[in-house]
């Protein structure tokens, strides 16, 4: 009897031990989770982000206007079908602010969470618009080191916060998921990202070439949460944009660590389908919202323009994705998260799933765009 509950003391110690090693150990969230999953925002630390009393509904049209099929293969497939076939969990088409087509699939709802991954970034430039607003960021062109002087010794006085933006400022970075020692993977599972930022090191000249990596947004972060000043990143997306949005839900924005935890900035922001659409409408209506402007047009317009200036990607603006050249813009999420805008057609498009499952998603929303 005794032997038995020495046993299960034993195991229970262990599983204890276990449990606090995958929550404080990169090494150990990485050999557990493995890779990017749809059910994230439920493995991380995260602070929270509240709605507001007043809340904005998006009025449902009464003859939706949606594609009833798609052709594969020189096929016909219904369009409910199709979606749910490659992995969507919700799709939602709005035309004039008007829902034209809301479905969800595999178990998940209006209610449901789903995290934005990288679509943080075009929420992270956001809100570096709304602190230049707030006069807490003097401009796009200050030193990367008027915020985090620590990164002067590593040549970041020559990075701007626009190069940051652009995806121009030459970090060193591996991108590789897969790999448990590269810098997405410390950034993504570690547990101290101020220190993961403040050794970072530069390859390449600023202003020279873009290269797509998630350092940049979360140097970013650490740059806003410096012009904050004790304010936390999800307390300030509150005030500017989530309740002011009216969004119908709270949400979450994942953390490398429980108390005092920084932001994932290049990722993991954890709401639902209509609320992510509402990010779309308010840059649909170039930053302001019902009569009110909540990040500067200028801003908008700065962000979603093609530019090839200084090693900029015309395809790539202030952590925005252009599809086409043609004034349509999207922010966009690694397992197949999009909120898709295209202001001549005054549409938002939001897809949310567990996996892009090798379809071309830009494609589509430019081909449902072209149906209005």
């Amino acid at each position: 009897m005794k032997a038995t509950r020495l046993h299960i003391f034993l195991y229970f110690i262990s599983f204890i031990l276990c449990f606090v090693a995958i929550q404080s150990c990169k090494i150990g969230r990485f050999v557990v989770y493995n890779f990017a999953d749809i059910k994230d925002h439920q493995k991380f630390p995260f602070h929270s982000i509240k709605e507001g009393a007043q809340k904005y509904h998006f009025p449902q049209s009464k003859k939706g206007l949606a594609p009833k099929t798609i052709e594969v293969g020189g096929k016909e497939i219904p369009f409910d079908r199709y979606l749910e076939r490659h992995k969507s969990v919700a799709f939602l088409i709005i035309k004039n602010d008007s829902i034209q087509y809301e479905q969800y699939f595999n178990e998940y709802d209006e209610a449901s969470i789903v995290p934005s991954f990288s679509m943080a970034k075009s929420v992270t430039s956001i809100l570096i618009g709304c602190a230049i607003d707030d006069k807490l960021i003097g401009s796009v062109q200050d030193p990367v080191s008027k915020y985090i002087p620590e990164l002067s010794k590593n040549g970041f006085d020559k990075v701007s916060i626009e190069h940051l933006l652009q995806m121009t400022s030459g970090l060193d970075f591996n991108e590789g998921y897969v790999n448990p020692f590269s810098e997405v993977a410390t950034f993504y599972y570690g547990t101290n990202l101020r220190k993961a930022v403040s050794g970072l090191t530069l390859k390449t000249t600023p202003g020279t070439k873009f290269e797509y990596v998630s350092g940049n947004p979360q140097v970013l972060g650490l740059v806003l949460e410096r012009a904050l000043k004790g304010k936390t990143i999800s307390a300030y997306l509150q005030e500017k944009i989530w309740q002011p949005l009216g969004m119908e839900y709270s949400a979450t924005w994942s953390t490398d660590k429980r108390n005092d935890g920084l932001e994932k900035t290049f990722c993991c922001l954890n709401a639902r389908a209509r609320d992510f659409a509402k990010i779309g409408r308010l840059y649909l209506n170039n930053g302001k919202w019902n009569g009110k402007q909540l990040v500067s047009e200028s801003w908008v317009k700065q962000s979603t323009k093609v530019d090839t200036s200084n090693g900029s990607a015309w395809y790539y603006q202030y952590q925005w994705w252009l599809p086409t050249k043609n004034g349509d813009y999207m922010a966009q999420g690694i397992l197949g998260q999009y909120v898709y805008v295209n202001p001549a057609k005054n549409l938002v498009i939001v897809r949310l799933g567990s996996s892009t499952d090798k379809v071309k998603w830009s494609d589509l929303f430019v081909d449902i765009a072209a149906m209005y």
